[in-house]
């Protein structure tokens, strides 16, 4: 008899959004991309991985470009769909 393994839980909101977030910064141009778009500078950047609104605004991000979140979900290893569904459990 084959037992399936238990499916892992998927990551918590947070630790989404700071990964997200690290990989906005880990490329100049993606950086570059978000900074022009959201009209933040590098002060305010540092500021959303401490503020629960700010990492759902990371996510919302993410999740507005498809290209971007699915090179994000990919790098990470989950599905974009579980980003999209952990996104709801952070602030608006």
């Amino acid at each position: 008899m084959l037992l399936k393994s238990p499916k892992a839980p998927p990551p918590d909101p947070e630790t989404l959004a700071l990964q997200g977030l690290a990989f906005l910064m880990a490329d100049d141009d993606r950086l570059s991309r978000f900074l022009g778009l959201t009209g933040l500078d590098g002060n305010a950047v540092r500021g959303l991985a401490h503020d629960p609104h700010g990492l759902g605004a990371v996510l919302d991000y993410l999740l507005g470009f498809e290209p971007l979140l699915l090179e994000f979900a990919t790098e990470i290893g989950v599905e974009a769909a579980v980003i999209a569904t952990q996104r709801h459990r952070l602030p608006s």
